[in-house]
């Protein structure tokens, strides 16, 4: 019971400690030996630390002066504290229709390894002849560090100490607003997000005799939402991460799929996978792109296998690289299809849960040990709330901030040209209760509503968001008001008992 309570106390002072590396020489040289490789980014300059904003710039500005028929660097807009973003696109000049593939890392400032792996992708790509084949069909496109603010603190926080993780469809953070309107920019048709994890999580000194510590280099995560296409679902998952475990396998690197821990009631959950919009695997492929979120074990152990961690993300970055390069046609065929699939739009969903054997290392033998877990899955969900897919929604006219969020998501929106009768539903709100405490920066709206068919009169200027497009199910995710990621819960559109929302689905029956 003593080595217990010490090992939980001092898992709780890791997230206080940026410089504690709880990881014992036993383990890493056991489980994790670092790779004898050459890798010449910022941080592999240097004994200590990791690369820095202006570490950075130079690295790119040297492999643009010598790369500048293929590399471009524009800026896509300034931190809160003033930093420039730098967003890189590398292409290859010729005639062929090309895949767009997007890359980003440094979303969270204390996953130091993203940035790194991006920066040591861009720098083969251009610099090693045997990957220059990979542009004839592909333009691919970096930024190496989202959250400028947090990675030169270390810290996983923006400036104003909220997760862009965590605002990927809300968009009430500055930085979140420039990266989103990015990527719809580019609009890609793979994306990954690269990040790093905690492997000495303090829940974990539940398990085991003396606790335990993750067994596994990198997790995969991609969507179990509902509202992605299973094709697109099955696609991500049987072609790309399986073409990238295949490669990972050929170095010993081990995986699993993504999973957290969370506590109810006083016993131990693992939630795995992700169906939620408010994070970048989810709301990329609600965009209708192939996305996947990397997680390289990493937080809270330093450089410890710093090169193993680098190079684990760059194995994977290029395998969905060769993966999109030998299956063109088949990329173009999954995404333009993926839409025109008959289905309803489900508003919310649940996890299915079971018992699950999951790998880990014991911190009283540093043996590998095989423990069962309750697992909550996202890749296996049932609806919980559905309705008929709408074939456009209307939104009244002074609700510009919902519209203006509409936009930076890639959703197209036009207006009525002249005043219009329309039947519709409308949204009743039978059941409102608001939060009292600040969840991400707002205050949550947890709401139920009732259907009102009616005819209405609108008014010119009425916003039109047709769901016959690419991002239709994104739309989806933020406007009925009971999802879990939707406008109404963050309170971008207000709600009250009783009331109408200014927003109504237009079905053809």
């Amino acid at each position: 019971m003593k080595q217990l309570a010490s090992i939980f106390i001092l898992l709780v002072l890791l997230s206080f400690t940026h410089n504690f590396n709880p990881q014992s020489k036993e383990i890493t040289q056991k489980y994790f030996p670092d790779f004898d490789y050459e890798i010449n980014t910022p941080a592999f300059t240097k004994k200590k630390g990791f690369t820095n904003y202006n570490e950075l710039m130079d690295f790119l500005n040297q492999l643009q002066a010598s790369n500048s028929d293929k590399m471009q660097i524009t800026f896509i807009g300034e931190s809160q504290l003033g930093k420039k973003v730098p967003f890189v696109k590398i292409s290859k000049a010729n005639n062929q229709p090309k895949l767009k593939v997007w890359f980003q890392g440094g979303l969270h400032g204390n996953e130091m390894a993203s940035t790194e792996c991006v920066l040591f992708l861009l720098d083969k790509i251009l610099n090693d002849p045997k990957l220059a084949y990979l542009l004839d069909k592909i333009d691919i496109a970096f930024v190496p560090m989202a959250n400028i603010d947090g990675y030169e603190k270390q810290d996983r926080y923006a400036a104003n100490g909220l997760d862009l993780n965590r605002d990927q469809t809300k968009l009430i953070i500055k930085e979140s607003k420039f990266l989103k309107q990015c990527f719809s920019d580019f609009n890609p048709h793979v994306a990954i997000d690269f990040h790093e994890y905690n492997p000495y999580r303090k829940d974990f000194a539940q398990l085991g005799n003396n606790g335990v510590t993750s067994r596994y280099d990198v997790m995969f995560m991609s969507s179990g939402n509902l509202n992605v296409p299973q094709k697109l679902r099955d696609f991500t998952n049987e072609v790309f991460i399986k073409d990238a475990q295949k490669a990972l396998s050929q170095l010993n690197l081990s995986f699993q799929e993504y999973s957290t821990t969370h506590v109810e009631l006083g016993e131990l959950h693992f939630s795995q996978g992700s169906n939620n919009a408010r994070s970048s695997a989810t709301s990329y492929a609600l965009a209708n792109t192939v996305s996947t979120l990397i997680e390289i074990r990493g937080v809270g152990i330093d450089r410890t296998s710093f090169k193993r961690r680098i190079y684990t993300g760059y194995a994977i970055g290029l395998s969905y690289l060769e993966t999109a390069y030998q299956n063109f046609n088949q990329v173009l065929e999954v995404l333009n299809n993926a839409n025109k699939e008959a289905k309803l739009a489900i508003v919310s969903s649940k996890k299915e849960s079971s018992k699950q054997q999951m790998k880990f290392i014991s911190l009283e033998d540093n043996e590998e040990v095989s423990i069962e877990v309750l697992v909550k899955n996202a890749s296996k969900s049932s609806p919980t709330l559905s309705r008929m897919y709408p074939h456009a929604y209307l939104i009244l006219p002074d609700n510009e901030a919902v519209v203006s969020r509409l936009k930076i998501l890639g959703i197209k929106v036009d207006t009525l040209q002249n005043d219009t009768l329309i039947s519709v539903e409308s949204y009743l709100i039978n059941a409102y209760k608001k939060g009292n405490t600040l969840e991400e920066g707002v205050y949550l709206q947890d709401v139920k509503a009732d259907l009102v068919q009616e005819n209405i009169r609108f008014v010119k200027g009425t916003f039109w968001v047709g769901l016959n497009q690419e991002n239709a199910n994104l739309a989806i995710e933020v406007l009925e008001p009971e999802a879990p990621n939707s406008f109404v819960l963050n309170s971008i559109i207000p709600a009250q008992l009783g009331s109408k929302l200014p927003i109504y689905r237009f079905v053809q029956k």
